[in-house]
């Protein structure tokens, strides 16, 4: 048994400690704005909150993270991710959306340890996010202006 606070609520999942994250949020809780996208750590579409930083789920084992913290998409709250949300609105950021998930939760984690990040410290943060569409200009633009909504 795998004990689990997700989206601040406890869970326990009887699987097999090799299940990667991703499968138990999507198929044991109904869990679906988490995306499955490569199954190898490279997309981004994956990424979870796991104790405050971002995660790729996909390989993730539950068994390793006994105990932990998980946040996904649907139980993100602040004034980052609302920012955000807001900024990725405005600037019509997703296209598919596939990865959008993953794209909204780095670019939260960002922002939630550097206030007013740079180019750099945005390429460095969103770096292993793929979006197919290709969208990165208007994913960094959002980030700055979410950066700048923050600031008040």
């Amino acid at each position: 048994m795998i004990k689990l606070g997700v989206n601040g609520k406890e869970v326990t999942l009887d699987l097999d400690p090799e299940t990667p994250l991703l499968w138990a949020l999507r198929d044991e809780l109904r869990l679906t704005g988490t995306k499955f996208g490569c199954g190898v750590a490279q997309c981004g579409a994956c990424t979870v909150m796991l104790d405050g930083m971002p995660r790729r789920s996909c390989v993730t084992p539950i068994g390793s993270i006994d105990g932990s913290e998980v946040t996904t998409i649907e139980g993100m709250e602040g004034p980052e991710i609302k920012a955000v949300q807001a900024a990725w609105a405005a600037l019509d950021v997703p296209q598919c959306g596939w990865c959008q998930s993953g794209q909204v939760m780095s670019a939260t984690a960002l922002l939630q340890l550097v206030s007013n990040p740079t180019d750099e410290d945005i390429d460095n943060a969103m770096n292993g996010n793929v979006c197919r569409c290709a969208t990165y200009v208007r994913i960094r633009q959002a980030i700055h202006d979410a950066a700048k909504t923050l600031e008040g």
